[in-house]
């Protein structure tokens, strides 16, 4: 197995909507579709997934992204297009769960007014175990069957590479994917190379306090939660002081970028209206106060994102590599949206099921079908930001060594956030600089 580390300092029911998407170089071809799911429990309306595939339909490579928790499609806009800009014979697909189905999103297209009135009066449509209690069942084998509709799709018969990526808890889809047992076929089967951002499994998270370790006993009381009730997963609110339910925090981020999007520099009409943990004591603008989400005042490293700073009049001045444009741009999008509102708790569980990256005791209990490990054999591709000090990498190559897989591409950059990998200017980013080269090399 070869290893080779770079490290940056700074540096079908199918149509919804087409529009074209301005760079330098190219047009570049904006679609968003839905494709059916997989079989699930669950009403008709859930049963299909959304995808927003950025570049060229002639081309010979798909990269399919999976989002991380609380992450959707959207967040991949902006660095898609970056990826197809330098990549020739790329598409990207960005894939949806099917629980963004849940989220009642329609009144952020009248414009952020109406949106304000509609969401922050509560008078939006709330999921929880009444509502949608099927959700209950829906964790990781969901998912990745979920996955795979789209993986099959963009292989069209194999007349196409796939590469599958995915950013924090999304590239432990990526890996469980590849070991996945599909009726007697791997994962890995479907893919010509794998890609992770700032996650993965084995402790992979390790570096930022974060720890996936579960016992069977821990995973049966926690099943038995979900059973009595406890479907959605509300963490992301309460992590970051929005409130207890699931889809608070996605809510009031969307808010504030549709807000910084359309006018960015006039006072802000919604910050007295947020969680007293999350308002600002100033009057700020629209900009502002979005920078002051998602940097000045982000409640964890990973809802963080280095961009600027505050002025003395409260709107935001840009001074690092990611500007508060692209920001407001993908967190304000409404088909898809960049945040998710409901994750199924059964899905969390999961997660934690698979830390191991083993066919062992919690796995077996829990029925998630990892069976393939030593047999990966396709490239993988490793970036690592400042959130987990090296240990992003240090687990991939770990799980590499028991595996078939030729080659990994360990690539760090400590100067950026978890979202700075998702929203960074191109000539910043220092993912997209070296995922480029990486995705060059597949054949």
């Amino acid at each position: 197995m070869k290893r080779t580390i770079l490290a940056a300092a700074v540096a079908a029911a199918v149509l919804a909507t087409t529009a074209p998407a301005a760079t330098a170089a190219t047009t570049i071809c904006e679609t968003t579709v839905t494709i059916p799911g997989a079989p699930a429990p669950g009403p008709a309306f859930t049963q299909q997934l959304r995808v927003l595939k950025v570049g060229p339909e002639s081309a010979a490579k798909v990269l399919v992204l999976i989002a991380g928790r609380g992450e959707a499609a959207n967040g991949f806009r902006d660095v898609a297009k970056d990826l197809v800009a330098r990549t020739p014979g790329l598409q990207v697909w960005a894939v949806d769960r099917r629980e963004q189905n849940l989220a009642d999103l329609a009144a952020f297209r009248a414009g952020p007014d109406a949106a304000a009135e509609y969401y922050l009066s509560g008078s939006y449509r709330h999921q929880d175990a009444k509502t949608a209690p099927y959700a209950a069942n829906w964790g990781l084998d969901l998912e990745l069957r979920d996955v795979r509709q789209a993986v099959l799709a963009a292989r069209d018969h194999g007349r196409r590479q796939v590469i599958l990526g995915g950013h924090s808890l999304g590239a432990t889809a990526v890996l469980d994917y590849a070991a996945w047992d599909f009726d007697g076929t791997p994962g890995y089967r479907d893919l010509s190379g794998l890609m992770l951002l700032d996650g993965g499994v084995r402790n992979a998270l390790a570096g930022a306090g974060i720890d996936f370790s579960i016992t069977e006993q821990g995973a049966r009381d926690w099943k038995a939660q979900i059973e009595a009730g406890a479907v959605f997963d509300n963490a992301t609110s309460l992590y970051n002081n929005f409130g207890d339910g699931p889809e608070n925090a996605a809510i009031d981020y969307q808010l504030a970028a549709s807000y910084a999007a359309t006018a960015p520099h006039a006072p802000s009409p919604i910050q007295d209206r947020l969680p007293a943990a999350v308002r600002p004591t100033r009057q700020l603008t629209n900009a502002g106060l979005l920078g002051w989400l998602v940097d000045e005042h982000a409640a964890l490293p990973g809802y963080a994102v280095t961009s600027g700073h505050l002025d003395a009049a409260g709107d935001w001045v840009d001074e690092g590599i990611t500007p508060i444009s692209r920001v407001a741009r993908e967190m304000s999008g409404t088909n898809p949206a960049a945040w998710e509102w409901y994750s199924p708790n059964r899905l969390a569980l999961d997660y934690f099921g698979t830390a191991t990256f083993a066919d062992d005791a919690v796995a077996q209990y829990l029925g998630l079908r990892i069976k393939h490990v030593s047999e990966i054999n396709v490239p993988l591709y490793v970036f690592q930001s400042s959130l987990t000090n090296g240990t992003v990498g240090d687990a991939a190559v770990a799980v590499a060594k028991d595996t078939k897989i030729p080659r990994v591409s360990v690539n760090t950059d400590n100067s950026m956030t978890h979202l700075d990998i998702l929203f960074a200017a191109p000539e910043h980013n220092s993912f997209v600089q070296t995922a480029v080269p990486f995705l060059k090399t597949l054949r």
